[in-house]
């Protein structure tokens, strides 16, 4: 027994790096101890060992409680938060990239698919009708991710007319994006270049929507609408274009005040003028504009 003691006696290299989380081992491991300094000595030492032991157990509990308070990042996750609207699907996809995804397909999946993309746009046409557009928009949606790529013809009219429900709800801009599928898909489809230059014409592109309708003169000249527009719009950008330039100069010559005021001068000294015969530019300084009103 007094051979087991003197081997579970303390070392002196156990302060160093000591680390004991069996308070019971370490109860264990006290010799007796029968001088008082001695025994003071030891009572010291097993508080110093229980101590260090509970700041490495609270270490412990620290770090697992920091670690907890963060949520794990599952796999993915990133694409999972920047994933896009249920409106963009498979059906937003390049043509080409649906076209290599679709390459192994059974027919007979594809002829399935088809009908149901059918069945999905006839839903659309009817809810079209009825005025109520979202739901026709989402129908449309449904049934371009249903179509396969193979039927370009099909995903062309689905395009032109998802982009017809979300003009009659303001979405300019998703419209025009959709008419310019339908035009990728089938560049001789009239109603969506038509549709696409009235979408020019509402958000101020007029100069696209003269070419537009330029471009369906081309194709068919009897399209009475097409034809009124190439008359109108070369008047109505002309005028645009006069009120831009006026708009631009009003801003010049405000800066130009700006600049000469200093001076004690104004753009109201500079008078340009433009040779009849050459159509050349000269600037004249104006000591007195007003004397020469």
């Amino acid at each position: 027994m007094g051979e087991k003691s003197e081997n579970c006696s303390v070392p002196e290299d156990l302060f160093n790096g000591l680390k004991v989380t069996d308070h019971q081992e370490a109860e264990c491991a006290s010799p007796p101890v029968s001088d008082p300094k001695d025994h003071h000595l030891h009572n010291k030492l097993l508080k110093d060992v229980e101590a260090h032991s509970q700041e490495e157990d609270q270490g412990e509990e620290c770090f697992h409680d920091s670690s907890a308070s963060f949520e794990k990042e599952e796999p993915g996750v990133d694409k999972v938060e920047n994933k896009p609207d249920d409106n963009v699907n498979s059906s937003e996809l390049d043509e080409e990239y649906l076209i290599e995804l679709e390459k192994n397909m059974p027919e007979e999946e594809k002829q399935k698919r088809r009908e149901e993309s059918t069945r999905l746009k006839e839903e659309g046409n009817v809810q079209f009708k009825k005025g109520d557009y979202i739901e026709a928009e989402s129908s449309y949606s449904q049934a371009l991710q249903m179509c396969p790529s193979c039927f370009q013809k099909d995903r062309s009219i689905l395009f032109s007319n998802r982009a017809a429900a979300r003009m009659k709800q303001d979405k300019k801009e998703m419209a025009i994006s959709d008419c310019n599928k339908a035009i990728q898909l089938n560049p001789n489809y009239i109603r969506a270049i038509l549709r696409r230059a009235e979408l020019y014409e509402k958000t101020d592109k007029l100069d696209e929507a003269l070419e537009d309708y330029k471009s369906i003169l081309e194709k068919d000249p009897s399209v009475y609408q097409a034809r009124e527009a190439c008359m109108r719009l070369p008047k109505q950008i002309e005028e645009r274009n006069e009120r831009l330039k006026a708009e631009m100069l009003g801003k010049l010559k405000d800066l130009g005040n700006l600049v000469l005021r200093p001076f004690g001068l104004s753009t109201e000294n500079f008078q340009i003028k433009q040779d009849s015969s050459t159509g050349s530019y000269s600037i004249n300084f104006v000591q007195n504009p007003n004397n020469n009103r």
